[in-house]
């Protein structure tokens, strides 16, 4: 993950992908999509079972709806 101060500084970057574009958002944007359950819930011993069942399965459909 790269940090930039600004999205022209990002742009400015050699290594700029003009197809990960729509990526660029504030870290607030990026706080609120890493706050969903199913990155919160990572530390639980039956992670996989919960991310499976109709719990895990809303906050992935919540994530994805989220993303950019």
């Amino acid at each position: 993950m790269n940090l930039f101060r600004s999205e022209e500084h990002a742009r400015s970057w050699d290594g700029f992908d003009v197809s990960m574009e729509r990526t660029l958002l504030p870290v607030s944007g990026w706080a609120q999509i890493f706050s969903n359950p199913f990155f919160r819930q990572r530390g639980r011993s039956d992670y996989i079972s919960w991310a499976r069942s109709d719990d895990g399965q809303a906050a992935f459909v919540s994530l994805r709806a989220s993303m950019p």
